[in-house]
């Protein structure tokens, strides 16, 4: 089994997304908050750093098309694929991920998909996983299977009970 990284959004991106989204909108910074003001965001994942959104920190709710990104850098064309779905930010530049082990989001009983791209940008599967206790394990089973496949060149996990995007995974 391979030990795969989870990609955040990467820092040119999140500078663009914290002052226009990927479908032109303009970021509106908030302050998070547990009675729900303005927004219910605590506990959702933050993109930027992947891990929860905490009480009093600045985020933003944006619109994020991470296959068109990453095509645009690499020259594919993922057509009728291209997506755009809202992930949190951090409203300003945060340090990024924190140096933990495992997979972010990984809460037992979650259901994840597992989408696999090739090198052009275009869906060459999926796979659905119910994350189990030992979710680690689970996700590298996961990834092994879909890079056993040599057209596939990166995996994104979405969370199935919103379709969001959670993390990007790249051929080791």
């Amino acid at each position: 089994m391979t030990a795969y990284t989870a990609l955040p959004i990467h820092p040119d991106a999140l500078g663009e997304l914290r002052v226009t989204d990927d479908s032109g909108r303009p970021s509106r910074p908030y302050t998070a908050r547990e009675d729900g003001v303005p927004l219910d965001c605590v506990g959702s994942p933050l993109r930027c750093c992947l891990r929860p959104v905490e009480p009093g920190e600045r985020v933003a709710l944006v619109s994020y098309a991470p296959l068109r990104r990453w095509a645009s850098a690499t020259g594919g064309e993922p057509g009728a694929y291209d997506e755009a779905g809202p992930v949190f930010i951090h409203a300003e530049a945060c340090e990024g991920p924190r140096d933990t082990p495992g997979h972010p989001f990984a809460r037992p009983g979650a259901l994840r998909t597992i989408r696999r791209y090739d090198a052009g940008g275009r869906i060459v599967g999926g796979r659905l996983i119910e994350i189990p206790e030992d979710a680690g394990e689970a996700f590298d089973r996961a990834f092994d299977e879909a890079f056993a496949d040599p057209e596939v060149a990166l995996v994104h996990v979405r969370a199935v009970e919103y379709g969001c995007f959670l993390f990007e995974v790249r051929r080791p």
